[in-house]
């Protein structure tokens, strides 16, 4: 059996990549995966809600395979690509004509679409569900919504998002020398967010919060280290990122960015609205024992609750934050318990090579 494996790859910067490279490797332990061949008995396609996936997208539907599916929503994908009239018959494809003035008042407001929860209620999916063999998904929501938008018609594989661990990891002195080269007090309690900065990642609350905190609590850091998707977003919070104790870093490479998630003492990955994903920095850093602060949200449903920190949506989503984050501060006991929590959950149901045979038995259920 030959596998078509249809997916960026590094060096795209692409969380979606990260994970595809890793899976790769678990495959191949498996069988022969061939990147991209013009024929195979069963493919491979990883799609996301971004223009990297184009012609994934199309080659998924004119050659259907098995549909791994990293965001449930494919609504900006489509609007990035599509004009007026081919977004509104899309729209209306999915969802009935009655919804055709909705689709032509949705590209007019376009330019909200990374933060209006309309764009993320509506995620565009029938197309790709009616083609899939069958569809991979990392979370009981994203096969919630795929299986509405095919009408049950394709099986619905839940496999866990994969976990691969640095090898080696960073050493506590590796650590602790990168806190000192951000500037950061020994004694100092460092938050960090990661990841590409959009609407969806709340940074604007964490921003706020964190400088909350720190008018108490003086002896807190914050890092933002990542590449901003939204240049509105990254206007809009550049004051904030000037404020004391806030550490701006770019994209990370991958040895930094391990170097960094090792030298945080939590993390702060929030996500509204969400599309359906499963976050790869959460389960990164939840695999490395920090505790991790995530919205509460049916996309987390599988992580314990006493595993990580669980982030009120909504209006009462600032306060739940600062009581969250103030608990880290005050009891390191409490932040160190969870964080082992977390690790053990990643490593009992993220471990690559489990994920990899998970794939692996689903490609040969649909080869042919």
């Amino acid at each position: 059996m030959t596998v078509g494996f249809y997916s960026p790859l590094p060096p795209a910067r692409s969380g979606v990549a990260d994970y595809a490279s890793a899976l790769l490797v678990e495959l191949r332990r498996h069988g022969r995966v061939e990147i991209a061949p013009s024929k195979c008995d069963v493919a491979l396609y990883h799609l996301g809600n971004n223009a990297l996936h184009a012609g994934i997208y199309e080659r998924a539907l004119e050659r259907p395979g098995v549909v791994v599916l990293h965001d449930a929503v494919l609504h900006h994908f489509l609007l990035g690509r599509m004009d007026e009239g081919r977004y509104v018959e899309e729209f209306v494809y999915n969802y009935g004509e009655w919804h055709r003035p909705l689709a032509r008042e949705l590209w007019r407001g376009r330019a909200a679409a990374g933060a209006d929860a309309r764009y993320f209620d509506f995620p565009m999916l029938r197309r790709i569900a009616e083609r899939a063999r069958a569809i991979v998904v990392h979370n009981p929501e994203a096969a919630r919504v795929a299986s509405a938008a095919g009408n049950g018609s394709r099986p619905i594989v839940e496999i866990p998002h994969l976990f691969e661990p640095p090898e080696p990891r960073p050493t506590e002195s590796q650590a602790e020398r990168y806190r000192q080269r951000l500037g950061v007090e020994p004694s100092a309690y460092l938050f960090g967010v990661f990841g590409y900065l959009r609407e969806s990642k709340r940074l604007p609350v964490a921003l706020e919060t964190f400088a909350r905190l720190r008018r108490e609590q003086p002896k807190v850091a914050l890092l933002v280290a990542g590449e901003f998707v939204s240049t509105d977003l990254e206007r809009a919070v550049g004051p904030l990122l000037e404020a004391p104790g806030v550490i701006r870093r770019p994209h990370l490479t991958d040895p930094e960015f391990w170097l960094a998630a090792a030298s945080v003492d939590a993390c702060i990955n929030l996500r509204y609205p969400a599309a359906g994903e499963t976050s790869g920095i959460a389960i990164r850093l939840m695999g490395l024992g920090k505790p991790t602060l995530v919205t509460d949200s049916p996309e987390c449903a599988r992580f314990p609750q006493d595993a990580c920190l669980r982030i009120a949506p909504g209006e009462a989503e600032r306060d739940s934050l600062f009581d969250h984050m103030r608990l880290l501060t005050l009891w390191a006991e409490a932040g160190g318990a969870i964080g082992q929590r977390g690790a053990g959950h990643i490593q009992d149901h993220h471990r690559a090579d489990r994920a990899g045979k998970l794939y692996w038995d689903l490609l040969c259920e649909h080869c042919g």
